[in-house]
């Protein structure tokens, strides 16, 4: 390698937050994930698509602490939190929603949004509005009980639930799973607005076409290993991601 080439790889600028080259899976069982990688930067959508068994999700989780890795590391901000719990990793900015049990179905959309606060010590109504304004139908509900609005409205609460922390990073597990077409369309509208604040959105999904078109960076994962990593536009371009994972 030239001195100019090595110079250009050792000034190169890491995204922000990184999962870098990650292996593992889940307690003492075989690994899931195998040296892979994902990353976002701020105010950019990454978006993690691939069949179902791929580690996707595993690979979420990886990055927000809820498994050990084997190897690799986890950075953000070029700061190594890879032996970080989950809750620590939240005080750093990252704000994680699960495709299920996301809210909490008694409490009103309001105390839902409040709880999502928990780790704040400051005045949170600010935010609160914030959330009404991105999700208006939630401001309408806000002393409903979560459990009765209709699953689209539940992943409103989540995501609104996890803004409340004031993260850098959201990660999304799944978001539109078992909405409609119209409600992921409304989703993913929302989800752009949330990147243009300038906080980085790291998301798996199912709808890979839909998700594609809205991601800056796409990886597609086949068996827990980095297949495909490029634009979210390249990518849906691309013959063979279409081919084997697009439907064509």
């Amino acid at each position: 390698m030239s001195n100019t080439a090595q110079l250009a790889e050792n000034t190169a600028v890491e995204p922000f937050l990184i999962g870098d080259g990650m292996t593992g899976g889940y307690g003492t069982g075989a690994d899931i994930l195998h040296d892979c990688t994902v990353a976002v930067n701020p105010g950019e959508i990454a978006v993690i698509v691939g069949p179902n068994g791929a580690g996707k999700s595993t690979a979420m989780k990886a990055v927000f602490g809820m498994l050990n890795l084997r190897a690799g590391a986890v950075r953000i901000g070029g700061e190594d939190i890879t032996h970080l719990t989950p809750q620590a990793r939240v005080a750093k900015g990252m704000a994680f929603v699960p495709q299920t049990s996301n809210i909490f179905t008694s409490l009103t959309v309001e105390e839902n949004l409040e709880m999502g606060a928990f780790l704040r010590r400051d005045d949170i109504r600010e935010t609160i509005e914030q959330v009404y304004d991105l999700f208006p139908i939630l401001r309408d509900k806000r002393r409903q009980a979560a459990g009765e609005l209709s699953g689209g409205q539940r992943q409103q609460v989540a995501v609104g639930r996890a803004l409340m922390t004031q993260p850098q990073v959201l990660m999304l597990d799944e978001p539109t799973a078992g909405v409609s077409p119209i409600v992921m369309d409304e989703l993913f509208d929302r989800i752009i607005e949330v990147a243009r604040t300038g906080i980085s959105i790291l998301m798996v999904e199912q709808n890979a076409r839909q998700a594609l078109a809205i991601a800056d960076k796409g990886y597609v994962l086949v068996q827990g290993r980095n297949a495909f990593t490029d634009t979210g536009k390249a990518l849906l371009a691309n013959d063979e991601v279409r081919r084997s994972f697009l439907g064509g």
